[in-house]
Formats: C-alpha cells, sequence, structure tokens
C-alpha cells in the first residue's frame, strides 16, 4: 500500500464521520456516538486543527486522529496544559496492518514540534502501551478525588516533563456529548444493528476499575 498522512481538510469531514462510525461501531456499547464527538469536535476552542491527521491508502482515507487540550492541575492549583487524543481509529478491514501505529506515531513527533510534551488517555492499554504510554499511577496523575483509573494512562513526549507531584486531570468539556444530540446525528447515517458484544464487557472493565497502589498485595493468589 502507499500510505500518506495529512491534515484533514473540510471536504474529508464527512468520510471521516463515516469511517469513525464504522471503526467503533459495537465496540464500546451497542452502536456509538465517537462519529457525533468528531462532529462537534472540530468547532470547539479546545480542539488542535494543526494536529487533526488522516491517513491514505492508495489515495483513500482509511483511518484519522484527533487532538484537544488537556489541563493538568496540582494540589497548589497549578495548572499545565497537555494533550489528549481521541477518537483515534483505522477502518475495520485495514486494522492489524499497522496503520495506527503509523498514524500515532507521526501525531507524537507533530505534537513535540508544537511543543507540547505530556498526553492522558482513556482506553483499552493493551492497544497502547506499545505506544509507550503508562498507567497513570505511575506518573501520579489522577480524577478530582484521588482515583487513578485502569484505563488512563500517560505518555511523555518530552522525558521528565512531569515530576512526580500529584496531579489532577481535566478533559475537554467537548467530551461531555449529549446522547440525545448523539442519536439525533446518528439517524443520517445508514442503519446499522447493534449489538451486544464481549468487548464492550472488556472495556467496562477497563472503564471503572482503579488502581489502589504500585504493587499487587504479597497475599493475593494466582487463579487457579
Amino acid at each position: 500500500m502507499n500510505i500518506h498522512i495529512r491534515n484533514e481538510e473540510p471536504k474529508d469531514y464527512a468520510r471521516v464521520e463515516d469511517i469513525t462510525r464504522k471503526a467503533f461501531w459495537n465496540l464500546y456499547i451497542p452502536g456509538c456516538n465517537e462519529h457525533y464527538l468528531v462532529h462537534i469536535m472540530r468547532s470547539h476552542p479546545d480542539f488542535i486543527p494543526e494536529l487533526d491527521f488522516v491517513i491514505e491508502a492508495d489515495g483513500e482515507i482509511v483511518g484519522n486522529i484527533m487532538y484537544t487540550r488537556a489541563r493538568l492541575v496540582d494540589e497548589a492549583g497549578e495548572e499545565k496544559q497537555i494533550l489528549t487524543f481521541g477518537p483515534v481509529c483505522i477502518l475495520p478491514e485495514y486494522q492489524r496492518k499497522g496503520l495506527g501505529k503509523q498514524l500515532m506515531e507521526y501525531s507524537f513527533e507533530k505534537a513535540a514540534a508544537l511543543g507540547y510534551d505530556v498526553i492522558v488517555i482513556f482506553g483499552n492499554p493493551g492497544n497502547y502501551v506499545g505506544r509507550g504510554f503508562k498507567s497513570c499511577r505511575k506518573f501520579n496523575v489522577c480524577l478530582e478525588g484521588g482515583a487513578f483509573p485502569s484505563a488512563m494512562m500517560v505518555k511523555e513526549l518530552k522525558p521528565d516533563a512531569l515530576d512526580g507531584r500529584r496531579w489532577f486531570y481535566h478533559q475537554s468539556l467537548v467530551m461531555d456529548i449529549d446522547e440525545a444530540e448523539a442519536e439525533r446525528f446518528d439517524e443520517g447515517f445508514e442503519s446499522l444493528e447493534k449489538k451486544v458484544l464481549p468487548c464492550q464487557e472488556e472495556f467496562y472493565i477497563h472503564s471503572h476499575s482503579v488502581i489502589f497502589g504500585d504493587m499487587i498485595s504479597q497475599s493475593a493468589e494466582p487463579s487457579k
């Protein structure tokens, strides 16, 4: 395949929204709303157009990645501007070909060149630890209230960008999706069947689990 990565253009919007829908359909929930997030993200002040990329295979768009600004706030109230990305996706028929890896690594280089040094995301760790992401617990980055979600991961684009102090993560308000509006938006696409699948339970477990310490208890016994 001839692979090319470039910035998304207005003429790509409908194609990218359709790709996003197909890539996420029934993955985390029956149906999906990520294509609606893509649609509203572009006009939000936290959106970063310079880090909005599509990947083409033989001249056809087959995936995309989008970034928004986010914040870390320490216990003294000091703020640090960081990044989060998502949705990031590759059309199902083009997955397992290394395209997602190329797209992410390209975006990391561009983000670092713009002066950003930290990315925080939520996702399945199996998809991201190979790209340099580590548990938020290792960087002392948590949610308000002090929880360290298993699905929250951190990548330093610059070594030692985080100094070990406790940081509280605040994502962009664009992530607070209006589910009713998302449903109405989805009505403009081709009909797809909503299904309950095992991968949704896997995501539920990751997204609702938290890390309480750095090591597994000595008393814990392995499963038989």
